[in-house]
């Protein structure tokens, strides 16, 4: 249901808004940055990407900012770039969590 709502985002939609988020990218080019971004660990095909961005375009969160009758490029609207803020914001405070309750803990003990 989180998801449904976008209050926690699957690592694909995270890196797909990632992707676009600097400049208008057409879709293979998005597929390509979110392997290079995530320095390969996610991957995601064109059926997963279109998917995407069309449910990301009905819920105003990126919109085409040019067509030429072959590829779209698309761009994160001021909702989109909230979004990946918020999401970026969660990650980091999820990685602080870990720090302040888990480093040093000998998992061997335990």
């Amino acid at each position: 249901m989180a998801r449904e709502q976008l209050q926690t985002l699957t690592e694909p939609m995270y890196f797909t808004l990632l992707a676009i988020a600097h400049q208008p990218t057409h879709g293979y080019e998005i597929m390509k940055a979110v392997a290079d971004i995530s320095g390969g660990r996610v991957t995601v095909g064109a059926g997963t990407m279109y998917a995407l961005l069309t449910r990301f375009e009905k819920e105003f969160i990126v919109r085409c900012s040019n067509y030429d009758g072959r590829r779209k490029a698309y761009t994160l609207t001021d909702k989109g770039r909230e979004i990946l803020d918020r999401e970026y914001k969660r990650l980091i405070d999820s990685a602080a969590a870990y720090e302040k309750y888990l480093k040093g803990v000998d998992f061997h003990e335990i």
